[in-house]
């Protein structure tokens, strides 16, 4: 879920996907997990 790029084609869909991926984040961050990005 957690991907920097969008998996969905519709617009809507995919304002929806990153408001979900920005609740996850905000959930983590409040939790003290430290958040790490794969770096291809």
């Amino acid at each position: 879920m957690l991907s920097p790029k969008l998996t969905l084609r519709n617009y809507n869909d995919q304002v929806s996907e990153e408001l979900a991926n920005v609740k996850v984040m905000n959930k983590v961050l409040r939790l003290g997990i430290p958040v790490r990005q794969q770096i291809n």
